[in-house]
């Protein structure tokens, strides 16, 4: 199975050339240490910069130059910093062609739940809903089961929504799959994972297709 980074590096596999693409907390920051070299994308943060990019070396950090998740990053040549006003109206406007988000659970449906577990201390939504009510391609970076086993891709959400039907397409340690009305399609399985254990860590609706191919990552 795939580790944090293979997850993303899959996921850099979707991005085409001139777009814009908006990186989420967690996984999905690490997409920007996996570009494709034959491409040119622009990364954004909803916290105001256009032109993120990858982690900076050790002793090379800039406190004052952060994304949304508080991590040090690099700025691009050509890079611009603004204000929230600004980077949301990006957002709101569509201007982005891909959001890439982290999630704690995903339903068959395409609802996504992924800014709170009740009980534990938030300090808000964040731009989370914001995105994924402006978004028309919205991909998930996730771990396939949590920390006891238990699947994270469910017939139902159990915590509270952030979005409703706005998920495109999962890519887990496990496998990439496409939301339908159907449910989860398998696409793809992680090297050296069956389809056996991928049909025993998801608890939604699974699709499974003809011979399912593995990963090339």
């Amino acid at each position: 199975m795939l580790d944090k980074n293979g997850i993303a590096k899959r996921i850099a596999q979707e991005l085409k050339d001139k777009w814009y693409v908006n990186l989420g907390i967690g996984i999905p920051t690490l997409i920007a240490n996996h570009v494709p070299k034959d491409i040119d994308v622009t990364f954004q943060s909803e916290n105001g910069i256009l032109g993120m990019g990858p982690f900076p070396y050790e002793g090379e950090e800039d406190a004052d130059l952060i994304n949304a998740g508080k991590q040090t990053i690099t700025a691009l040549p050509g890079a611009a910093i603004f204000d929230s006003a600004t980077s949301f109206a990006m957002i709101r406007g569509q201007h982005i062609q891909l959001t890439v988000l982290g999630a704690m659970e995903v339903a068959d449906n395409g609802n996504i739940a992924n800014w709170k577990i009740p009980g534990k201390m938030v300090k808000g939504m964040g731009g989370a809903m914001d995105l994924v009510a402006s978004a028309d391609n919205i991909i998930v970076a996730m771990m396939h089961t949590n920390k006891r086993g238990k699947s994270k891709l469910l017939k139902q959400c159990s915590l509270p929504l952030t979005g409703v039907a706005c998920v495109k397409r999962v890519v887990t340690n496990l496998a990439v799959l496409d939301i339908t009305s159907a449910g989860f399609k398998l696409v793809e399985r992680a090297p050296g994972v069956s389809v056996d254990e991928i049909k025993a860590s998801t608890e939604g609706r699974l699709v499974i297709e003809g011979d399912i191919p593995e990963m090339s990552l």
